[in-house]
């Protein structure tokens, strides 16, 4: 199952043995895990803790929701709402 996209806030990142990831949460969905690595991470900086990021590609794994697209909220995000 494949959801569009949302935004979410970040709740904390996190250093991996497989790389930076972080997990955010959302008002649709309660915790969203997606990785902070190219080409997932579209941004050059990470993301703090409370961050709103704008989360796309969203599957359901066994382990939960994972973002396999996501990058920074921008201005013309808030103005398509």
């Amino acid at each position: 199952m494949t959801t569009e996209m949302c935004v979410a806030i970040v709740d904390n990142v996190i250093a991996g043995k497989h790389g930076h990831y972080a997990v955010a949460h959302s008002d649709r969905l309660s915790s969203i895990t997606f990785s902070l690595e190219p080409p997932v991470w579209q941004e050059s900086d990470h993301p703090e803790e409370g961050t709103e990021v704008v989360l796309s590609d969203i599957r359901k794994k066994r382990a939960g929701w994972r973002a396999m697209s996501a990058r920074f909220v921008r201005p013309s995000d808030e103005s398509n709402q």
